[in-house]
């Protein structure tokens, strides 16, 4: 195969492959901007919303996740509890500055009424809940 012929066929294929890429790219931001806005009508609603910043791999967060269940069921129907997985969802860790996991944060129409990092036991997060129930 001559030399021009070979060099038009790679040109193709690297422009076919640039075209994925930033197919790939706007996909990826257009996700993020989905959760990002996901999120944000979540936290701005009426209910009191909290949100567990987590790592599927943090040995802290793992022993959070059953006390989670337990506040759940206690304020089942009066609030919202959100676990946020921060190595899958960066940028809303970021926007929050999550430095330390878990973080725990309690909002309400969309203002942080609660933040601490740490485990927190269950009646600690269903009182923080309850003080911001209408």
């Amino acid at each position: 195969m001559p030399i021009k012929s070979l060099a038009r066929k790679s040109l193709r294929l690297a422009a076919q492959l640039i075209e994925q890429v930033c197919r790939d790219l706007v996909s990826n931001t257009e996700q993020k901007n989905d959760k990002m806005e996901k999120f944000g009508t979540i936290i701005n609603g009426d209910q009191p919303v909290l949100v567990d910043f987590s790592a599927e791999w943090c040995g802290p967060c793992k022993m959070q996740a059953p006390i989670l269940k337990e506040v759940a069921a206690k304020v089942k129907g009066k609030a919202r509890i959100l676990k946020i997985d921060v190595d899958k969802n960066p940028t809303i860790a970021q926007k929050y500055q999550i430095q330390g996991i878990p973080t725990l944060m309690v909002f309400k129409k969309g203002e942080v009424k609660f933040r601490q990092s740490g485990v927190m036991q269950a009646p600690q997060l269903v009182s923080l809940l309850e003080q911001n129930f209408d």
